[in-house]
């Protein structure tokens, strides 16, 4: 059964240097509250797993947290690029990038063979693309049944994987609901899992229509954190804050105006 934890003390338990850490949610329920809580820890050396590495991942980057990320498309959603990835891949600041690129279904995939304890995926894809001439991930099998070549993706199994979600029960047991990602196939290839939550609740989970249920046995801790998807958002909890993605891009450009921020908004601040 997953333990009821603060924030604090379930990063502080769960995430260490050098860990490979997954924080996914797919446009929806990012948890930014935890990636925050890793910044203020000092946490570092991280290889960083996400499908979509937007604003959440420019903040651990640009604060020094990852030393390497793994990932398929990267920007700020709507807006432009990722500034301070941008500056750790270009410049090294503040630290150099490793990098390993796949394609979302490739992502997909990795998680998927992750989840089901499998060392590899196969898939249609890649072909004609430089990505696996960049990366080891990636090589090529022959079905056994038709002959045909094939691309193989190496299971992902993160040594934490974080989400954010709109609620569990007092026994630990996690409800998300609305627009989800690969989610579910992160948690089940982790090794550990945290999971901050809008809410929970007294009783039973309330069934809704398209949720996935992730049992507490399947989870190290959960924190209760209102808003700890901000400036994403939770169904039924909060909306998008889309100014907070335009003032980012300006925030963003600049080192030292960056720094001012995660100090004041980051680091001073508690949870």
């Amino acid at each position: 059964m997953a333990d009821i934890r603060s924030l604090h003390d379930a990063v502080g338990d769960l995430i260490h240097d050098g860990d490979t850490v997954a924080l996914e949610g797919f446009t929806h329920l990012i948890p930014f509250a935890a990636a925050h809580e890793i910044i203020r820890q000092g946490i570092t050396g991280l290889t960083l797993v996400r499908m979509t590495p937007d604003v959440v991942y420019d903040q651990l980057i640009g604060a020094g947290a990852a030393r390497k990320l793994v990932f398929s498309w990267g920007g700020n959603p709507g807006v432009g690029s990722l500034h301070r990835f941008r500056d750790a891949v270009e410049n090294g600041w503040p630290r150099p990038l490793e990098l390993d690129e796949h394609s979302h279904a490739g992502m997909a995939n990795r998680y998927v063979a992750g989840a089901s304890r499998l060392p590899f995926a196969v898939l249609r894809g890649y072909r004609g693309s430089g990505i696996p001439g960049r990366t080891d991930t990636v090589a090529t099998v022959t079905c056994p049944f038709t002959g045909e070549e094939l691309a193989a993706v190496a299971a992902l199994n993160p040594d934490v994987t974080v989400i954010h979600a709109q609620q569990a029960d007092r026994g630990g047991n996690v409800q998300l609901w609305g627009l989800t990602g690969v989610q579910k196939e992160a948690v089940l290839a982790a090794r550990r899992v945290l999971v901050t939550v809008e809410e929970i609740v007294d009783g039973a989970l309330e069934p809704r229509p398209g949720s996935v249920v992730l049992p507490g046995w399947v989870i190290d801790a959960v924190a209760e954190v209102p808003g700890g998807a901000h400036p994403s958002y939770a169904a039924g909890y909060s909306v998008r804050d889309n100014d907070f993605y335009q003032e980012w891009d300006a925030v963003s450009r600049d080192r030292d105006t960056f720094a001012r921020w995660l100090d004041d908004n980051v680091r001073k601040a508690t949870r």
